[in-house]
């Protein structure tokens, strides 16, 4: 594999030039942007929100400066209160070529179009010069999440995901799984795994503010699509979600937009902190994904039993479908075909091998269909998270 070396030593699988808007009032400015760019490495992000958050600033921080990015173009009405000055210093900071516009400065729709095309058009330029460098598997940093999951999810797709986890992870490479809220009544299973009893009992807390999270709000993550597709319980659905972790040590929990200060298994803390005030904590998978990419993850590996089609900018998404009618429903979105296991025409160890294989193949400049497709999701919304604490990170610690 070969990389795009950044100026911080990290590498990145893909060189995206990121349009980047910064309230709900600037999206179809910057939408217009990336559409009229007609290029499949300019993609759009952003954030909704007028009032600040430092949640959202410190996912567009991190997103803005990921490995995979190149440079980026901050689209501004010019009277939100996001802090655009801190974002655009963190990514002169990082090295990247960054310039602003502000609609209310710049004469418009139409004109900041255009000014945008022309900006857009020079970031490219500065973001092929890139150097590239070999890169290993330890450089590459991988998440998991399932979305749609049926009966079969926890059977073939997830436990997949586990052994290609583990076979990366013994490699080198940084794994992330996540969420919380779909690990109830896995907690002191996965507390076992911890490298450090502290971290153990950090990761049985994050289940249970999870838990608490769910019951004042008054849902948790089992929806009606679970049940019609076979599942019966949340244990049954948070076994077949903690079957994507694999069987290696845990060696700490992140919050969105913590970068992992090495290699191994990490779990994503995904749930805000405090009182419940922000309705459900991830309102669609994309959400999921956008903070795993805060994370630094490369790539994704998304399962599905009942079927998704959703991609994501930035980073690529590998789908992996549990369900064989699912698939051959939905072939065309799909880039492996785990439901066969199933069928008997293949085993967890082959499909693990076919994933570990595929996520090399991507990370050396491979197309995932999601890709091929067009699919460029980007969510963010409100949250509140506290600092991670050190048991939270004890190789951190010991470094």
């Amino acid at each position: 594999m070969r990389g795009y070396l950044r100026g911080d030593g990290r590498k990145g699988v893909r060189n995206v030039v990121a349009v980047a808007y910064l309230v709900e009032c600037a999206h179809h400015v910057a939408r217009a942007i990336v559409s009229k760019s007609d290029d499949p490495d300019v993609q759009l992000i952003g954030f909704p929100g007028c009032y600040p958050n430092a949640y959202a600033l410190k996912v567009m921080q991190a997103i803005a400066t990921h490995p995979n990015v190149g440079g980026v173009l901050l689209i501004s009405l010019g009277c939100e209160s996001f802090n655009r000055e801190a974002l655009r210093a963190a990514v002169e900071v990082s090295g990247r070529p960054v310039e602003t516009l502000v609609i209310q400065d710049s004469g418009g729709t139409a004109a900041t179009i255009q000014k945008g095309r022309e900006a857009v058009a020079r970031l490219t330029a500065i973001a092929a010069r890139t150097p590239q460098v070999a890169m290993d598997l330890s450089d590459l940093v991988i998440g998991a999440i399932c979305g749609g999951s049926d009966g079969a999810s926890g059977i073939t797709a997830n436990p997949a995901v586990g052994r290609a986890f583990d076979r990366l992870g013994a490699a080198g490479a940084t794994c992330i799984f996540e969420e919380t809220g779909e690990l109830v009544g896995c907690e002191t299973i996965m507390a076992a795994r911890a490298i450090t009893p502290e971290l153990g009992r950090e990761l049985e807390a994050s289940v249970r503010k999870a838990e608490a999270y769910y019951t004042v709000m008054g849902y948790g993550s089992f929806a009606p699509g679970n049940a019609e597709g076979g599942l019966t319980t949340q244990e049954e659905k948070s076994m077949g979600a903690y079957s994507k972790s694999g069987s290696a040590p845990i060696v700490g929990i992140l919050k969105p937009g913590d970068t992992p200060p090495s290699g191994g298994l990490y779990l994503l803390d995904v749930v805000p902190d405090g009182e419940p005030r922000f309705g459900f904590p991830n309102i669609s998978d994309n959400a999921e994904i956008v903070e795993l990419i805060a994370c630094g993850a490369h790539l994704i590996l998304f399962t599905t039993g009942r079927g998704s089609v959703v991609g994501s900018a930035i980073s690529p998404v590998i789908k992996v479908c549990a369900n064989p009618e699912t698939y051959r429903k939905l072939a065309d979105d799909m880039d492996v075909d785990a439901g066969r296991i199933m069928e008997g025409r293949g085993t967890l160890d082959q499909v693990g091998d076919e994933i570990f294989d595929l996520v090399l193949t991507v990370a050396g400049g491979a197309r995932t269909v999601s890709e091929a497709l067009g699919h460029q999701e980007f969510i963010l919304t409100y949250k509140t998270f506290e600092p991670i604490g050190p048991a939270c990170l004890p190789l951190r610690r010991a470094v």
